[in-house]
């Protein structure tokens, strides 16, 4: 045997040990995942997720390789995110709610914590047709963007283990809320008047409220929601003054209480 193929079986050698290592760590991270249910435990803990990175720099500190490594441990880590969200979420979380009510917000928070993908609709919409929302409505007519939005959402159906944020009217139609809740859960956000206005106040592409950035107007256009929204949703979560990490622990019990209910 020559020197490369003493390399080549110590290369396949290190290769076993760290597909063992995996394997052992995949099914640890399931245990970790059980244990917090059993108990009752918080799911979300990015705190750990920082641990790791501080010790990881810690012991590559004056070695080679350390983009390398820190590239493998990044890819560990999403992958158990992964199984994390697949263990929890064996469907589509669908998020509905008014404009500005933090959609957006916890569709981003929820990819970070769980790695999962995430299908903003509004701006799948905005690319498919190369031009803005306000510009949709105003060459083809609102009627046009809500079809666009319904054939994305059966678009979904082949989909799971993913985030969709839903655009403000996608809940008023019948049809849409069908097929939402074909494969996933409907997640309703909410927000006061006050609160949404704050938000969107400086964004210009919200083409029912342009011209129109009142709190009486928001809270009237709310209420001719609202019942609609509430009948959609399996779920109903409160955004005002909370952290995306309360937002979405508040989401992950909810929904844990309700497949426990199913079942």
């Amino acid at each position: 045997m020559n020197q490369l193929e003493v390399l080549r079986e110590s290369l396949g050698q290190c290769d076993e040990i760290i597909l063992d290592a995996l394997l052992m760590r995949n099914r640890i991270v399931e245990d970790i995942m059980a244990y917090k249910e059993a108990n009752d435990l918080p799911i979300l803990q990015p705190e750990q997720e920082a641990k790791q990175r501080e010790w990881l720099a810690k012991r590559m500190e004056g070695r080679r390789h350390t983009n390398e490594v820190s590239a493998v441990f990044d890819e560990i880590t999403r992958n158990s995110k992964r199984i994390q969200a697949r263990k929890l979420f064996d469907y589509n979380i669908v998020l509905i709610g008014f404009m500005g009510a933090g959609k957006s917000t916890i569709s981003d928070f929820l990819k970070t914590v769980f790695a999962m993908d995430i299908v903003e609709m509004d701006q799948i919409i905005v690319e498919r047709e190369g031009m803005s929302i306000s510009d949709i409505f105003e060459t083809y007519g609102e009627e046009y963007f809500r079809d666009l939005e319904t054939k994305l959402l059966i678009e979904m159906q082949s989909r799971t283990n993913v985030v969709i944020s839903c655009g403000g009217g996608v809940p008023m139609r019948e049809r849409n809320v069908v097929e939402m809740k074909k494969n996933g859960r409907v997640v309703l956000l909410t927000a006061k008047p006050e609160t949404i206005l704050e938000r969107v106040k400086d964004n210009h592409d919200r083409p029912l409220l342009e011209g129109n950035k009142t709190v009486p107007y928001i809270a009237e256009l709310m209420e001719k929601r609202r019942e609609k929204y509430e009948a959609a949703a399996d779920i109903v979560i409160e955004t005002d003054g909370k952290s995306e990490l309360v937002i979405c622990e508040e989401l992950v019990q909810s929904l844990r209480a309700l497949d426990a209910e199913e079942k």
